[in-house]
């Protein structure tokens, strides 16, 4: 009898072995552990072993098939397909099936976009999809290029959780670091700081916040579930999974809090420097007020002003504006505005 990963194989080759659009990649793994990556265009032999199929949903043929495959069960395909981005695991029918949040994988790494990974497994398949392409995804692919072996699709599944959490952990470091260089030019008084960066910042850390309590409640749930149920459905070791959500959560909470403090210090460095610009403009025109109304009256079209016919009409004019300048200048030195 075949197995579920061969008779999928089988679906999604189909009896002329032509591919099906939307298919990214095939691994086929051996009892030891290791693991082959098949051609997507050629039929999957009928071989001992389990497979890992994943697919693009942005091919909507790819999302045709996976919803119409009998080898799942009915919520495991609407898992794999669904629209609806949000975490879930479940256990149904001898199959895991659920959505995980992570990292897009762009050209320079991971992103701060957050992009999520659907799912499937049992006992001798895995079958995931995607929207984009996925950080932790990748780096598994890679790992598993690089000789790691995976026993069981579980074990698979935990180490591409296991990536998630890699990935999250090594962008909070990154963030850790613009906050640092943030913090050192406040603390030297500079205002030229890109504030947008710093919104995003905190941004980032809350929504890495959100989906981190997401995926530690459904982790919680879904061992006590297993702890009161007899389904025959693949065991995930997530223990230790979840004591360092745990962690990492304590860290991105730490940064969310420090990128709030300083947007706070940032803008009451700035009302600082704005209250005494504000202060400056308002000596500069107080000490010339007298001055400006001197000038006012002296350049009244009336008749009367004194020193009008007179040739050092000027010559006390400027010294009555100096004298009352110089005055209003004394008294707020004086009272000691002008040291504050």
């Amino acid at each position: 009898m075949r197995s579920a990963a061969t008779a999928l194989a089988s679906e999604i080759m189909g009896p002329q072995a032509q591919p099906l659009a939307g298919l990214v990649w095939v691994i086929r793994f051996y009892a030891d552990g290791s693991s082959e990556e098949l051609a997507v265009d050629k039929p999957i032999p009928d071989q001992d072993g389990w497979l890992w199929l994943h697919f693009n949903l942005a091919d909507t043929r790819a999302c045709q098939f996976l919803s119409s495959t009998s080898c799942l069960p009915a919520p495991a395909r609407e898992s794999l397909v669904t629209a609806d981005e949000h975490q879930q695991l479940h256990a149904d029918q001898a199959c895991v099936h659920g959505i995980l949040a992570d990292l897009v994988c762009g050209l320079g790494g991971a992103t701060e976009e957050i992009g999520f990974l659907h799912f499937a497994i049992t006992e001798t398949l895995l079958v995931s999809s995607r929207r984009h392409m996925l950080n932790a995804v990748e780096a598994t692919r890679r790992a598993l290029r690089r000789g790691l072996k995976v026993a069981t699709a579980a074990t698979l599944l935990e180490k591409i959780m296991e990536n998630v959490v890699e990935a999250v952990d090594r962008y909070a470091g990154g963030l850790a670091d613009h906050l640092d260089r943030i913090e050192e030019r406040i603390l030297t008084d500079e205002l030229i700081i890109d504030r947008q960066m710093i919104g995003r910042i905190r941004r980032m850390t809350v929504r890495l916040h959100r989906q981190l309590v997401i995926l530690r409640s459904l982790i919680h749930r879904f061992e006590h579930e297993l702890e009161h149920s007899s389904k025959p459905v693949p065991r995930l070791a997530t223990g230790k999974l979840r004591q360092r959500l745990e962690w990492l959560d304590t860290e991105i909470v730490a940064l969310r809090d420090r990128s709030h403090l300083l947007q706070e210090e940032i803008t009451l460095k700035t009302a600082e420097q704005t209250n005494r610009n504000l202060q400056v403009l308002a000596i500069v025109t107080t000490v010339f007020l007298p001055a400006s109304l001197v000038a006012g009256i002296f350049g009244m079209n009336v008749e009367g002003l004194p020193w009008t016919h007179d040739e050092s009409g000027f010559l006390w004019a400027m010294a009555i504006l100096i004298a009352a300048s110089g005055l209003v200048y004394w008294l707020l030195k004086r009272s000691g505005i002008l040291g504050r």
